[in-house]
Parts: C-alpha cells; structure tokens; sequence
C-alpha cells in the first residue's frame, strides 16, 4: 500500500466525510413498552429530533414549548413540565429551537 506509521497519523480532514445516522428511542418510562416516541437523525454539525409523545398527541401546537438547558431538555403543555430528558452530551443552548405542529394523524 505504500503507507508508512506518519501517514496514518494524520488528521483525517472532516470535509471528506459525511456521517449521519439515525434511530428511534422510547418515551416511556415502563421498560416493557417500546413506543419508538423519539425519532433522531444526528450529523456532524446538529441534532434533530422529532417527539410523538401519546399523551401530548391532540394537543393544540401552540400549547406546547420546549425549554432547554446544556444538559436537558423539557417539553411543557399549557405551562407544566409533561416530559423530560437527561442529554448525552452538553448543548449549547443559544444554538437550540424547536418547532412544535399539528400532526397528520392528530
């Protein structure tokens, strides 16, 4: 191959890649029900993350907000915390937003 131990001790650029993936988590907290509630596709420069929550499903979208920390993430209706989780990682929060609609299928 032609390789020597300084070849393969440089920095890969990051350009030449482009890595994304993708899957679904529960949102309950019963560890025998499998909802697939949290949808998430994660790429290099971000998160997206789309929520089917059962009991926040029918609610009017303009109910719904979203409050961010570096390390958490909280979904509130009408004003009360209904749903929350603890990151992987640390956000910054300046570069978070979100967008909450009506689905298709209420």
């Amino acid at each position: 191959l032609g390789l020597t131990i300084a070849d393969l001790e440089k920095k890969i650029p990051t350009h030449n890649f482009s890595l994304e993936s993708s899957g679904y988590q529960s949102t309950s907290r019963l560890p025998d029900v499998d909802d697939e509630g949290c949808y998430w596709v994660e790429n290099p420069e971000d998160i997206d993350v789309t929520l089917r929550i059962p009991g926040l499903r029918g609610q009017p979208a303009e109910a719904l907000n979203v409050l961010f920390s570096t390390t958490t993430t909280s979904i509130t209706a009408f004003g009360r915390i209904v749903w929350s989780t603890i990151q992987m990682g640390i956000s910054d929060t300046d570069d978070c937003s979100f967008l909450s609609l009506d689905g298709e299928d209420g």
